[in-house]
């Protein structure tokens, strides 16, 4: 144990699994033996629920980690990386969410018989259900449950296994009884104590001696070159990749969960579940605002504040130690004390050397020292987070910790909720037992469940290293897909062999990028070997879709108009195919759906918005006040603006 519980430690984590067991219990007395209503709570969620449910979802334990790391290593610029998602996000409030909604589907994967037909659209909704739903879905999972491990293993020094166990068998049991209306207002509870122990890690982290207060955080020389949100403009090869990617490339090109271009996924799920139009549109904008306004800094202080707490090596001790595991003395048994540090054929003295030298290679001395008894696999730069909280006082501490927990059941049940109704609604009951009844389907969603826990938790415990990975990898396999899902909802020219050539691109391009060309062979001028990666497979991919698109067959006249009159996305790229049934209804409907101008602005000011609360709430953390105000003015005349603009929109506000 490295740290101990006090009585009010225990006690407040007592409470907060004893309220998560009286809303799961409540939400399974409610529940019905139907798909809509084990995963989409029957379709009756109000806006403010799902709202804080997404927020909940994607506030997952690895995510201060994540965002610890790329302070650490790169600077608050860094988050560049995930901020430029706003774009997709208000993107799918203003564009995508009614879309969504008029569908009445149970999940997004339902989608592809709707909008293409024939075996092609099958194949596309029984692979994706069991490549997302299962194995990407399991991947996702075990990094969540990576982060948990690190949290165990740095704060009581509890073994992997143990901690897999424990939290997925809880998640599972709350997950498998409560469906997904249990799941919601479980996140509810969660996120409200996920939110209120970040501000507590934080408060903590400033009280630190060495830290000093916010006053001495901002002005401590050991994060002089790390505080900025903007990063350096004197240098190309860190601004270009950093910024203008993520915003001009990486937002509309990739696919990742939580920010799918043109939604999907379990924000598509949360959706679906709406009462009507309305609210799916005001879930999703809740959503953008608390998720990039709101919660970034308690994160960033504490990350801050780590780098102070625990210094980083400095570039040349780092270029020295790699220097040292090189020479001819250390390197015959470098591999050897990695495998196994405790190697009774290496003598002691080399033994200690080494694994001083490797942590110092990674600029992790400071990290090592203050922990060496974490496994190497574990401690990594995103450790530096649960590393942190370790020095909270009692008290606070047993409220971290429930919020640590909070944030790690609210991911792994959202994504063991909807990775099971891929695999219940998408591919068991389409493919396997099209007429099995509401209670067969649940109890084989149970067992779904059960199986992507396992597999996530065996994941976490043998592939994953650390939550940046995890990142990168997840970005790569979808790069150049995006465009592909924004343009299927306006250009009826779009099919299944578009979809299925792209998919299968990124997926050969990743396995390429990855595993053949080496990074030696990837760099090129400002452009890193990551960057270079991520341009090439968007670039490869989107031309072998387009190529696609136009030596394939389009959709049966008959799906397109079912699918067109289902959802009436509007717009001149149906205008060419509805033309042909000279129908004058047609046309004049497709004119006044057509409100893409008001729906841009919208998303234009819903970013600046967004991103001025961002960068006014950093001024005011920076104790620079005048533009802090200024942003902040911005900001809220923004939102009046937006709101204002928003309620101009065309949306059905009658629910099924």
């Amino acid at each position: 144990m490295n740290i101990s519980l006090s009585t009010a430690d225990i006690i407040i984590i007592i409470s907060f699994f004893i309220t998560i067991v009286v809303i799961t219990k409540a939400a399974n007395k409610r529940s019905k033996a139907d798909m809509a209503d084990y995963f989409l709570g029957g379709r009756q969620m109000p806006w403010w629920l799902l709202g804080v449910s997404m927020v909940a979802c994607t506030f997952s334990a690895d995510t201060p980690n994540l965002v610890t790391g790329m302070v650490r290593e790169s600077g608050v610029a860094k988050n560049w990386a995930w901020w430029a998602f706003l774009i997709t996000g208000m993107a799918t409030v203003f564009i995508f969410a009614k879309l969504w909604r008029r569908t009445g589907i149970v999940t997004d994967l339902e989608f592809y018989e709707k909008r293409y037909s024939g075996r092609a659209a099958s194949f596309l909704r029984g692979f994706r259900a069991v490549f997302l739903g299962f194995f990407f879905n399991c991947l996702i999972l075990g990094s969540v449950t990576l982060a948990a491990i690190k949290i165990g293993s740095v704060m009581f020094g509890i073994k992997p296994y143990v901690t897999v166990i424990a939290g997925m068998s809880a998640a599972v049991v709350y997950t498998a009884l409560g469906g997904f209306r249990g799941v919601v207002w479980a996140d509810f509870f969660q996120y409200l104590i996920a939110m209120a122990g970040a501000v507590a890690a934080a408060v903590a982290a400033l009280n630190i001696p060495e830290v000093g207060g916010l006053e001495g955080l901002v002005t401590n020389t050991e994060i002089a070159d790390k505080i900025d949100f903007i990063p350096d403009f004197s240098d190309p090869s860190v601004w270009v990749p950093m910024l203008i990617i993520p915003v001009a490339v990486q937002w509309w090109a990739v696919w990742y969960p939580g920010a799918e271009p043109g939604g999907g996924g379990y924000m598509c799920q949360k959706m679906l579940s709406a009462k009507n139009e309305k609210h799916a549109v005001g879930a999703n904008l809740f959503f953008n605002f608390a998720h990039y306004a709101l919660r970034p800094w308690p994160w960033i202080i504490v990350a801050l504040a780590s780098l102070i707490v625990f210094k980083t090596d400095s570039p040349s001790a780092m270029q020295e130690a790699e220097a040292q595991l090189q020479s001819p003395t250390l390197l015959p048994y470098y591999q050897t004390v990695l495998n196994n540090p405790k190697a009774p054929e290496v003598p002691p003295e080399l033994r200690e050397k080494i694994i001083k030298l490797h942590y110092q290679k990674q600029g992790l001395t400071a990290l090592h020292e203050a922990f060496p008894n974490v496994d190497e696999k574990y401690l990594k730069n995103d450790a530096a987070y649960p590393m942190m909280v370790t020095k909270t006082p009692s008290g606070w501490f047993g409220l971290i910790i429930a919020s640590l927990i909070a944030a790690y059941m609210s991911t792994i049940a959202t994504h063991l909720n909807w990775g099971a109704s891929y695999l219940v609604n998408d591919f068991y009951k389409r493919f396997v037992n099209p007429n099995a009844d509401g209670k067969k389907l649940r109890r084989i969603a149970i067992l779904c469940t059960v199986l992507l826990a396992f597999v996530g938790g065996l994941l976490s415990l043998t592939i994953m290293d650390n939550a940046t990975q995890a990142f990168d990898i997840l970005l790569l396999s979808g790069a150049g897909t995006g465009a592909v899902y924004l343009l299927r909802w306006f250009w009826w020219r779009i099919n299944a062999a578009t979809e299925i050539a792209a998919m299968a691109g990124a997926f050969l391009m990743s396995i390429v990028m990855v595993f053949v060309i080496p990074d030696g062979c990837l760099a090129c001028g400002i452009f890193d070997h990551s960057t270079m990666r991520l341009l090439i497979t968007v670039a490869v991919v989107s031309l072998i879709w387009i190529v696609t698109v136009f030596v394939t067959k389009p959709e049966s006249k008959e799906t397109l108009l079912n699918f067109y009159k289902l959802t009436t996305p509007g717009g001149p790229g149906w205008k060419s195919f509805l033309k042909q049934f000279d129908d004058d209804n047609l046309l004049k409907s497709n004119a006044q759906h057509w409100q893409m101008p008001l729906q841009l602005l919208c998303v234009f000011i819903g970013i600046i918005t967004i991103y001025s609360l961002l960068f006014a709430g950093g001024f005011f953390v920076y104790m620079k006040w005048i533009p802090a105000v200024i942003l902040t003015i911005v900001g809220i005349v923004g939102a009046v603006v937006l709101f204002k603009l928003a309620g101009k929109l065309k949306l059905v506000e009658k629910g099924e």
